[in-house]
């Protein structure tokens, strides 16, 4: 034959639906064992080349003329053909046929009743038997029949697993794999002859270069390709049977071989053997728009496919389907978002440009379907192994815990939120997605944190996660710098801000191990189901009153608003704040993922980076009250911590409340300009909420002049930006 090479386009492979994606595995396969070993294929734009010594006419010869069907057999399947009961039309049509094309598969079923005699098997074997038959099928098959064997079935310590690209070792409930492979290759080609029926070209070339045709045939396809499994509103009219082209049936079980499984040790498993499949890992209901906690129960397993995009070689892509691996740190991947991470952190095998998502899920009836969920390209997203692996051993715990069929409602829609977030920064790697993982895993440890039955089965709140989790998720919001600045509350005695909003023992958080508190009553949890402002006005309280019933117990003189921050705020932030320009929403979303970063490794990089406007200084009213909650003193002056003023500020009085604040400012030497601020109600509420942001001293020394200057001034902050490198 010509030595010159072809490339050609095969332009009915496309990596959707799975029966396409396989066909393309199963000609590159075929052309490379049974006529060119350097035979080469790949992907380009969703459509799979094709470079031999065959152009398209001789492509097409080729698999009329020259074809030899991989013996497929499955004796310990009801329904294969072996037994009294099955449709035997088309295994006695290949035994006692003459074609040389078939030669091997007459061996293979003779091979097949030998077994079948040797153990007295005249009907379907039950499960003890199987087993049995399972064992002696690897042990008296002829060495060329193990590729179908390897992937059917692997025997191990545990008893027979089946990979799920071929169902349960060549069947998916009623529809038997083997026979219908049978029975399809009788209506493409004459069992005596081995020549080609009438049609076939036509059909061939319709599944080969996607040329249309009406050439279909009433038969079943099941799970590898949906679209063609019929069913109600298959077509125009109620319900429809399933129509396949003959061929992308042959060739897709033809590609399934291409797939080999093993019995490998896994150093993180207690078995002692488990069935390991190639990018096959555990569904997740995640990353996708009808994904569901109910996909998971009802699936198989999720396969990732692999495309490439360079010329290789069948023996690459066979050692790369059987071998290939997904790892993340220290472990392999176990599910879907796990892989998703190992394609980020290019913890796989290299040489893919991306996989095509696959899940084997119960669609129609209990008839399991391939479902494609998506498309995930393989590049390097930084930041993802550094931020993710650490949380690794939390995540699990959360998973298996919000997993269960008792599981609280709350935290299942949380762990789809996280998986989902989780599954956009691997494929995308964008700043706002980043941020949506932090969010969301503020909103899982929220679920875990209301719930005892979670705690305890979860065992810990999440670890203090990396201050690097700023630079990576800051997206130059009010709302972020506002939630960052309350998230970096802290107190030596009071602790952080996060035990107001669930139960941790303040002490573990300091030594940055985090621990749920014993008391599961803690007056200091005062952060409730309401909106925000009410929240700070009742998280002020609670400090005030904290931080003056431990200064009595002290015996202090002086005592300052437990209001310290590492962030602090900027003066136009919580303007915009007061006069209601940012989204409340927004900041308790951010708040609850914030808080759970190690605040006590902020530098000041990390506050230049969250630095917002100066301009212009909060009113009046709010000047005047947090000159009066403080955490430092001012020019050395210690304005002493009056209740009183908090506690109408927090109620809405904001004559009173202004009123007291004025004269608390004057007995400590600082006489404020003005002695009452008139104030609506639910802006005094606001302005209290606001009291709880942390400024730093130089914004304290412009409230200072601001809350001072007479009315003759000029109204404009002027003075010059004097602070230190680092605040206070």
């Amino acid at each position: 034959m010509n030595d010159s090479r072809h490339e050609i386009e095969l332009r009915g492979c496309a990596p959707v639906p799975l029966a396409h994606y396989l066909k393309a595995l199963g000609i590159l396969r075929l052309v490379a064992e049974q006529l060119d070993p350097k035979a080469q294929g790949w992907w380009d734009r969703d459509v799979f080349r094709l470079r031999s010594q065959l152009d398209e006419d001789g492509l097409v010869e080729f698999f009329l003329e020259n074809y030899s069907p991989t013996p497929l057999v499955a004796p310990w399947n009801g329904g294969s053909g072996f037994f009294p009961k099955d449709n035997t039309a088309a295994i006695d049509a290949i035994r006692d046929g003459s074609a040389e094309r078939l030669t091997s598969y007459r061996e293979a079923i003779r091979a097949s009743e030998r077994v079948l005699k040797s153990l007295s098997l005249t009907a379907k074997p039950d499960e003890i038997s199987k087993a049995l038959l399972l064992q002696e099928c690897r042990n008296r098959f002829p060495d060329e029949f193990l590729a179908w064997l390897d992937a059917a079935y692997v025997m191990t310590d545990d008893g027979a697993k089946f990979p799920p690209i071929l169902g349960t070792g060549g069947n998916d409930g009623r529809l038997e794999f083997t026979n219908n492979f049978m029975q399809r290759l009788c209506e493409l080609f004459d069992p005596d002859t081995g020549l080609p029926r009438a049609g076939n070209a036509y059909t061939l070339e319709s599944a080969l270069f996607g040329v249309v045709s009406n050439e279909q045939t009433k038969a079943p396809i099941g799970q590898f390709d949906p679209g063609s499994a019929g069913g109600p509103n298959a077509t125009t009219g109620y319900e429809d049977a399933p129509r396949i082209n003959l061929w992308d049936f042959v060739l897709a079980l033809e590609g399934a071989i291409a797939f080999a499984a093993s019995s490998v040790k896994k150093l993180e498993s207690l078995k002692s053997g488990t069935l390991a499949y190639p990018f096959c890992v555990r569904t997740v209901g995640a990353g996708y728009g009808s994904a569901s906690a109910s996909d998971e129960s009802a699936s198989r397993a999720e396969m990732w496919l692999p495309l490439w995009e360079r010329p290789s070689h069948f023996a690459a892509v066979s050692m790369l389907l059987s071998e290939g691996r997904a790892e993340v740190p220290g472990r392999k991947a176990r599910n879907g978002v796990d892989f998703a991470r190992a394609i980020s952190s290019l913890g796989i095998d290299r040489g893919i440009s991306s996989f095509q998502r696959f899940a084997f899920q119960q669609r129609y009836g209990l008839s399991y379907l391939a479902v494609p969920l998506g498309r995930q390209p393989v590049r390097l997203v930084p930041g993802v192994h550094s931020l993710i692996a650490p949380l690794d051993p939390w995540l699990d715990r959360f998973r298996s815990a919000a997993s269960k069929e008792n599981a609280p409602a709350r935290a299942g829609r949380a762990l789809r939120r996280l998986e989902s977030a989780i599954l956009d920064l691997c494929s995308y790697g964008r700043k706002e997605d980043a941020l949506a993982v932090l969010i969301a895993l503020g909103e899982a440890e929220s679920a875990v944190a209301v719930s005892p039955r979670l705690r305890e089965a979860v065992r810990s709140p999440l670890p203090l996660l990396k201050v690097d989790w700023l630079t990576q998720t800051y997206d130059r919001s009010p709302e972020f710098r506002l939630a960052a600045s309350l998230a970096s509350l802290w107190h030596p005695s009071l602790g952080p801000l996060r035990r107001h909003l669930e139960a941790v023992d303040p002490t573990s958080c300091a030594k940055g191990f985090p621990r749920w508190s014993r008391d599961g009553d803690d007056p200091a949890m005062v952060w409730g189901g309401g909106n925000l402002v009410r929240n700070l006005n009742a998280l002020l309280r609670r400090r005030i009153i904290d931080v003056l019933r431990l200064g009595g117990e002290k015996g202090e003189n002086e005592l300052l608003a437990p209001l310290k921050g590492r962030c602090p705020a900027a003066p136009r932030d919580i303007a915009d704040f007061i006069d209601g320009r940012v989204n409340d929403q927004r900041i308790e979303a951010l708040l609850r993922g914030l808080m759970l970063l190690d605040w006590k490794s902020f530098k000041g990089e990390h506050r230049d980076l969250l630095r917002g406007p100066d301009h212009p200084l909060p009113d009046a009213a709010w000047a005047l009250l947090k000159l009066c909650h403080l955490p430092f003193t001012l020019d050395d002056v210690p304005i002493r911590l009056t209740p009183a003023i908090t506690m109408r500020a927090t109620s809405g009085d904001g004559p009173g409340a202004t009123r007291l604040a004025a004269r608390r400012l004057r007995s400590s030497g600082l006489p404020p300009a003005v002695e009452v601020v008139p104030v609506q109600r639910d802006r005094m509420r606001r302005i209290a909420a606001a009291l709880v942001f942390p400024i730093e001293k130089f914004t304290a020394g412009r409230l200072r002049r601001f809350v001072q200057r007479r009315k003759d001034q000029d109204e404009d902050d002027t003075t010059p930006d004097t602070r230190p490198a680092e605040s206070t």
